[in-house]
């Protein structure tokens, strides 16, 4: 039946709730016993449950399994021989401690399709949310532990357990380990989610813990070594058929991972670009149609906060819908039931949603993009709230399994009131969990074989099989096996029709150690971009000749951007390999693409300095000059004599006309020059840097007069203010405090200002205080941004406030509260005595003063002109701002409340994505933001208009959270009660 057209019972209850809550809201009714409008939801027998879902044309849902045979499922994975092991989470959400979890192994005795058995393979868990078949036994997710469980006896019980690493994050139900899965690199990769943890053999201590915050693992199932890989995305991880991986987290449902973190570690001296990007086209937190009602807690939770009586985000008039809000379980499509043109599709779960989303990923570069496919609707939607589709797996017999929690509530306990959580039972559903198996129209099922009874060369030939289980599941038994068919899996990686089966054979012959330089050289010049990028990535591991050598230099210049990209990441990998050409000429393919840019640096850690005379002598083509000034940068820093003395002699060669191009890279190139011991420190004593002074200070007047020319358009000024930062401080002083004047056009006062701000310079901050008055709430946050980075600076703001000059509401609270940290005595006694005399406010408090202005008319155009001045510093809507804090976009289907409690309360519920960090680097400078990218060798923190931060770790000396939302407390200071209603019809009603 089509749920679209069905009108449940309690579709009519909540909706007379909505009704019956709205009213006793405005007439001010008091509510003390919710428990009459709270009535608890009945679960759907396994019986009836299909009937609730609405299937895209062309697809159907099967029943699979349910309780009693399978409960609370999170994870499954087929073992070798058929049997599905099933992770039951049946502590969730409160219960960890109970330890009545547990894995269960279910069997098809009959072979129709249908589970029938179900024996308890390993009982007495916390909260396991992973697994994964090697060697006849299980690794299994148990946070804070990883277990390795064998049934060595034959009881169908595990008998044999063992700790292969412990320390994995507990703190967050939701945010635990998960997602096993099996990588070309015959290694398990493991989502790490946000809990993290600092992670270590049980055998070793606890100093001794690698801290995953940020990244995943890799692990060898042979050792149990792990290394660390890019990712860290909340839950749901996968690879495709070509090993490209894919990530999700809540409301940023479709995220790729751009490369491996082992290749950012070889060069501390490179700021990478972002490993984890969002690629949906819809944006992170897209629209959804589900066809479920909202739950009646969630409306009377809505209540509750709007009242002030409960803290957290408000969701706007009962109505949390319509959006990503709990996105799960990312997997790519690679069953062959499927037809041709769904392989490789994406497959998001939204467990709050009660749906499965798709979207169609199209290659454009090195980052693809995910479109939707459904219009106005979805691949699965259900009318039951039950339905929790929290993983996916391909499976055996080529379709799709959905793995269905089963729980009447799935919220985060720590989000629920607790006035509403004395009548709900969160552990209603640990008895329930269904298993679905989503199949096109003419699906035939097809039994799953026994892989473990197959021979080696059967297992070989399986390789090229077109359904990824069967491809996955053979190359791990021939790792398992150590297999001796080398002859076989040699002729396979020549098998011409199958290029999956080339690309699994070349990774088994690596697992068991015979994979050579022949083979790889054979497969650098495939007829598949994907396998040739797979031999590339493997001439790493074999000894190089002069044959490899030149056969990968060809492949600089091969079509696929993806060939060159590995090629770029593996060139400082070769032994004897002459890269700087190679690198030269994959750049200048692609030289604004900052992965690209990534790939080339990583390759560098020595040697940079050829590289950068080879680029700049070449050209001076102003694509190239963020990579080249990366490159100046890493010289400058690294301080090698060679690389030094190389570049300085390639710029040389540039004229003074070449300023706006040459002059950042050579700012760049000569930043140590007053570092003691410096290698540019020892040529400029040694007066070797004349000529570059000569043509540097011809450039630097060419732009001074550009940064003074009113004519001219503020980005050619902006762009000459910013390059200004390389003049020396004397210079800057006599032409950027003009530049700070409320007679120039923002941008240009906001560049002089920043600009300004890199110089330890005392006018700066006098200058700031001074003007502080005339500037705009947008370049008042600059300025404090800029104070805020000096004990000095900060000292002097803090002074100005607490004298009056400048309003105390101007200045976040959460920065005072950042600033009573301070280990400078004068600062934290200032800050903590401004903290205390201003009083605390209540958050609540304020809210509910403000709740009148929902009964106000409010203004569209005033409200547009309030969020440019306002909020467009960190959100963005019709084109105009910066999207740093949530998309706005999501506000309608949330409503008026939500808007009013979280510009006065941004605190209530912080989203650990947009929390504030503070960092110290080496040179005394306080940075704040949030962490929006962490690598092996780099940080990058975010603030209010786009303005980063991109740290090398060797330069950090502190980083730490300030346990606060990037957006600040305070508004009320700023807009009253008709503004607030303004701004609040604008978010509700722009398109």
């Amino acid at each position: 039946m089509n749920s679209y057209t069905r009108i449940t019972h309690l579709q009519i209850v909540v909706a007379s709730l909505s009704v019956v809550f709205a009213l006793a809201f405005r007439t001010g009714l008091a509510q003390e016993d919710y428990a009459a409008e709270l009535p608890r939801v009945p679960p759907t027998p396994p019986s009836e449950t299909l009937k609730d879902f609405h299937i895209a044309k062309g697809f159907q849902i099967q029943l699979v399994a349910s309780e009693p045979l399978v409960n609370s499922p999170v994870a499954m994975e087929w073992a070798a021989d058929g049997s599905l092991f099933v992770c039951e989470m049946r502590g969730y959400s409160e219960d960890q401690d109970a330890g009545i979890s547990r894995i269960s192994r279910l069997v098809d005795t009959d072979r129709d399709g249908i589970e029938d058995t179900s024996t308890i393979f390993v009982d007495g868990l916390l909260w396991p949310t992973g697994l994964f078949p090697w060697e006849g036994g299980l690794f299994v997710g148990d946070a804070p532990n990883l277990y390795y469980f064998r049934d060595t006896d034959g009881d169908g019980t595990a008998d044999q357990r063992e700790v292969v690493l412990t320390g994995f994050g507990t703190s967050n139900v939701q945010g635990l380990f998960n997602s096993f899965r099996w990588g070309l690199d015959n290694r398990i990769h493991i989502a790490c989610s946000s809990t993290g943890g600092m992670i270590r053999r049980p055998d070793q201590p606890e100093s001794a813990g690698v801290n995953v915050r940020g990244r995943d693992i890799a692990l060898d199932p042979r050792t149990g070594e792990f290394e660390l890989t890019s990712g860290a995305a909340q839950h749901g991880m996968c690879f495709d058929n070509w090993g490209r991986k894919f990530v999700s987290s809540n409301s940023n449902h479709l995220q790729q991972v751009m490369y491996e973190d082992h290749y950012i570690s070889r060069n501390q001296w490179l700021q990478p670009a972002p490993a984890r990007v969002s690629i949906a086209e819809d944006g992170p937190q897209a629209e959804v149609f589900r066809t479920s009602p909202i739950e009646p807690w969630r409306i009377v939770r809505t209540r509750l906060r709007v009242s002030g009586k409960s803290r957290g985000p408000i969701e706007g008039g009962g109505r949390a819908a319509g959006y990503f809000t709990g996105a799960t379980g990312v997997t790519i499509v690679r069953g062959d039931a499927w037809p041709e043109s769904f392989q490789g599709m994406a497959i998001i779960g939204d467990v709050g949603s009660n749906l499965v989303h798709r979207k169609r990923l199209h290659a454009n570069g090195l980052k693809w993009i995910g479109k939707r496919v459904d219009t106005n609707s979805e691949l699965v939607t259900s009318s039951d709230i039950w339905f929790r589709p929290a993983q996916f797996a391909n499976a055996p017999d080529g379709s799709l399994h959905i793995i269905d929690v089963c729980r009447e509530v799935i919220e985060h306990p720590k989000s629920l009131p607790a006035e509403i959580k004395q009548h709900l039972d969160l552990t209603s559903g640990r008895d329930r969990g269904r298993l679905y198996r989503l199949i096109p129209d003419d699906f035939k099922y097809r039994p799953t074989p026994n892989l473990r009874s197959a021979t080696d060369e059967e297992l070989v030939n399986t390789l090229a099989h077109p359904n990824a289980w069967h491809r996955e599941t053979a190359s791990r038994l021939l790792v398992e096996r150590q297999s001796t068919a080398h002859r076989s899996l040699r002729e396979m990686t020549r098998q011409p029709t199958s290029a999956l089966g080339r690309l699994h054979a070349l990774a088994v012959l690596d697992g068991i150690g015979k994979l050579n330089t022949e083979i790889v050289l054979s497969r650098l010049s495939d007829s598949h971009p994907m396998v040739r990028r797979f031999a590339i990535r493997l001439a790493e591991k074999v000894p190089a000749n002069n044959a490899l050598r030149t056969e990968l230099a060809t492949l600089a210049s091969d079509p696929s951007v993806e060939v060159r990209y590995q090629l770029a990441f593996t060139a400082g990998s070769i032994q004897e390999f002459d890269r700087t050409p190679v690198l030269a000429s994959i750049i200048r393919q692609n030289p604004t693409d900052r992965w690209m840019q990534t790939a080339v640096q990583s390759s560098v850690g020595t040697g940079a300095g050829e590289l950068f005379s080879a680029l700049l002598s070449a050209t001076s083509d102003s694509r190239l000059s963020q990579m080249i000034g990366r490159l100046a940068s890493q010289i400058s820093q690294q301080n090698h004599e060679s690389d030094t003395r190389l570049a300085l002699d390639a710029v040389l060669k540039l004229s003074p006309q070449e300023g706006r191009f040459a002059l950042p890279i050579l700012g760049q190139l000569l930043q140590t020059r007053s570092r003691s011991g410096s290698v540019l420190h020892q040529l400029a004593s040694a007066g070797e840097l004349t000529a570059i002074d000569q043509v540097m200070d011809e450039m630097l007047a060419s732009l001074e007069q550009l940064a003074l020319d009113e004519s001219a358009s503020n980005a050619i000024r902006v762009n000459a203010i910013s390059n200004l930062r390389y003049a020396a401080p004397s210079q800057v002083s006599k032409i950027l405090p003009a530049l700070t004047n409320s007679r120039h056009p923002m941008e240009v006062q906001r560049a002089a200002m920043t600009t300004w701000g890199r110089f330890d310079s005392p006018q700066i901050t006098t200058t700031l205080l001074e003007e502080w008055s005339g500037f705009s709430p947008s370049l008042r946050e600059t300025a404090a941004e800029i104070l805020f980075a000096k004990p000095d600076r900060l000292l002097a703001l803090l002074t100005a406030i607490d004298s009056g000059d400048i309003p105390m509401s101007e200045l976040s609270r959460s920065r005072l509260q950042v600033a009573a940290k301070s280990k400078d005595s004068s600062i934290h006694q200032l800050s903590t005595h401004l903290l205390n005399s201003s009083g605390s406010k209540d958050r609540e408090k304020v809210v509910q003063s403000y709740q009148n202005s929902l009964q106000i008319d409010g203004d569209m155009d005033r409200g547009r002109q309030l969020f440019t001045t306002h909020c467009a510093n960190c959100h963005r809507l019709e084109n105009h701002g910066h999207e740093i804090g949530p998309n706005l976009a999501t506000v309608k289907a949330r409503g008026a409340d939500f808007i009013l409690a979280n510009v006065l309360d941004p605190n209530r519920e912080v989203n650990p994505q947009y929390l504030n960090y503070v960092a110290l680097d080496i040179n005394g400078r306080t940075l704040t933001g949030m962490i929006t990218d962490e690598s092996a060798t780099s940080i990058t923190l975010q603030r209010a208009e786009s303005a980063k931060d991109e740290l090398l770790r060797v330069d950090v000396e502190l980083l730490q959270s300030t346990g606060m939302s990037i957006m600040p407390e305070g508004f009320e200071a700023q807009l009253n009660r008709q503004a607030m209603a303004d701004l609040i019809r604008y978010l509700l009603e722009v398109k």
